[in-house]
């Protein structure tokens, strides 16, 4: 199981959060900031098995439609193990 800690622009949120829920991601969106001029981001935290990462790439990819300026990316990804994954009842 891997925790996907995605960065993307605030004007993307939206179309990003409903693509990986059409896809069946589970999702957890959090507002933050951050950059040189401390620009609206929004951090998704994704649970996803390994072999789904390829598919999460392509759908977020996808359905970022802001188009980057030279110094920014469509979105920053970072792919950390999750040694548990418990879902409280």
């Amino acid at each position: 199981m891997k925790l996907v800690v995605a960065i993307i622009k605030d004007s993307d949120a939206m179309d990003v959060s409903d693509a990986l829920v059409e896809n069946n991601f589970r999702v957890t969106r959090i507002a933050s900031s951050g950059g040189f001029l401390r620009r609206g981001n929004v951090t998704l935290l994704i649970g996803v098995e390994e072999a789904a990462l390829d598919n999460l790439f392509e759908t977020i990819t996808q359905a970022c439609h802001t188009p980057p300026s030279p110094t920014e990316h469509k979105a920053t990804i970072f792919v950390l193990q999750a040694e548990d994954f418990v879902q409280l009842g």
